[in-house]
């Protein structure tokens, strides 16, 4: 498959039944406005690209998501994850839209990815984080490894440590296996549901021109913890193809789509440049294979953001 100009109802209809390890969605936040790449892009070499985000009512926007969440579920294996990222203007709304598809007890977390750009008012406390949903098909099976950051105690100096419990700088985490045996420091920081990665500003490298683009660092965190080595991982609303990106650089296999001319070129080009290419991103060799854990307890709208 690759990176495919479709619209997530569209394209969700043509995914093999569990056959995807992880979805991720950054679908259009009912702003109300028209998303438009950052001024001066051109001169930086950087492509142009725009979408509408503009409902009639948050009843419309929630019954367009319920449509394409419904399609796409089928095609997450028992042991998948969903992860929607919305922010303040709907995100209560789309709890209980995944409550109602998925049940109460396919909770998992609710992230919060906190960036500190934004307005302040003087009317509320300023809006500067936006909310990501964690939600599991099967909350014995679902995959997860958590994150690693490096430990700063004197015990454990030199050495990564599970990083699930607080807040921590997410541009320190790595992914991989935690030490064995001993008990975390009083005062280790990590990375608990407050993500705190900075959100791209307009003379960042990466950025692609591309309106509301995610960084990498907070989609790497993801991607890793929450989707096997080779396993695939489904962004139904690419947008600039972060997601995809962070998906070829963990080693995971890789589709997307979006409804906007521009965002599949954006990406396409993003993803060859990074040395896969717009085509074969689900062939990704070695097969799929675990090294981390699985948990056991008892319209044709533009897409966005990424």
């Amino acid at each position: 498959m690759g990176v495919v100009c479709a619209d997530w109802l569209e394209f969700a209809r043509g995914l093999d039944a569990a056959s995807v390890d992880l979805v991720y969605a950054d679908p259009p936040f009912a702003t109300g406005r028209v998303k438009r790449s950052p001024p001066g892009g051109a001169r930086m070499g950087r492509a142009a690209a725009r979408y509408e985000d503009s409902w009639a009512s948050v009843g419309e926007w929630v019954g367009w998501l319920r449509e394409r969440l419904e399609a796409t579920l089928p095609a997450i294996r028992r042991t998948g994850s969903v992860l929607l990222h919305v922010d303040w203007r709907t995100s209560h709304h789309a709890r209980l839209l995944l409550d109602d598809l998925l049940g109460p007890d396919r909770f998992v977390n609710h992230l919060v990815w906190a960036y500190g750009l934004g307005g302040s008012s003087a009317r509320r406390f300023a809006r500067k984080h936006d909310d990501i949903l964690f939600y599991c098909v099967d909350p014995e099976r679902y995959w997860f490894e958590a994150p690693l950051a490096p430990a700063t105690s004197r015990r454990m100096r030199g050495r990564m440590k599970k990083a699930t419990d607080v807040l921590g700088d997410m541009t320190k985490l790595q992914s991989g296996h935690a030490e064995k045996g001993g008990d975390e420091d009083e005062g280790e920081r990590g990375a608990g549901d407050v993500l705190d990665v900075a959100a791209l500003n307009n003379m960042a490298r990466e950025r692609t021109g591309y309106p509301t683009q995610k960084p990498r660092a907070l989609l790497d965190v993801l991607v890793r913890a929450c989707c096997p080595p080779g396993g695939l991982v489904v962004d139904p609303c690419c947008g600039s193809g972060t997601t995809l990106e962070a998906a070829v650089l963990a080693g995971r296999r890789w589709a997307g789509c979006d409804a906007n001319p521009d965002a599949v070129r954006i990406a396409s080009g993003r993803l060859e440049a990074c040395g896969k290419g717009a085509e074969g991103g689900t062939t990704l060799d070695p097969p799929w294979c675990s090294t981390g854990s699985f948990v056991s307890t008892r319209s044709t709208r533009s897409s966005t953001s990424m």
